[in-house]
């Protein structure tokens, strides 16, 4: 992935970060029960790597079989809309249901998810790009 300049920084129409917008209000209101747990964030990490890693990639940068998850549209996403696609995968971009994983594992997915973006801010806050 050398040269890339990371995540785009808007929607274009049509785009797989336009699902996020479609979650029902009542999941968009939803808060993560886990958002302050560290060990959520780790367990998240261990599912990700389990579940995820093979389309999103390692560092969560997306190619040519998922998008970023470190992109500003996800990170800036409501925690509970990250649940519903979570929940309700998106079929016809071929990301899959998760609704079998059990309710905790997906929190713990999302807070690993959101965990992505604070990654970045303390990177940028220390001088790293």
């Amino acid at each position: 992935m050398a040269g890339r300049q990371g995540p785009p920084s808007h929607v274009a129409e049509g785009s797989v970060y336009e699902e996020l917008k479609k979650a029902p209000e009542k999941y968009r209101a939803k808060t993560n029960p886990m958002a302050n747990d560290t060990d959520a964030v780790a367990a998240g990490g261990v599912l990700f790597e389990e579940h995820c890693e093979e389309c999103h990639g390692k560092e969560a940068l997306g190619g040519r079989k998922a998008p970023s998850l470190r992109a500003k549209e996800v990170q800036d996403a409501a925690p509970g809309a990250i649940f519903w696609i979570l929940t309700n995968g998106v079929v016809r971009k071929k990301m899959p249901v998760w609704s079998k994983l059990p309710e905790p594992e997906r929190w713990q997915l999302v807070s690993y998810i959101k965990s992505l973006g604070r990654d970045a801010a303390e990177g940028n806050a220390a001088g790293n790009p």
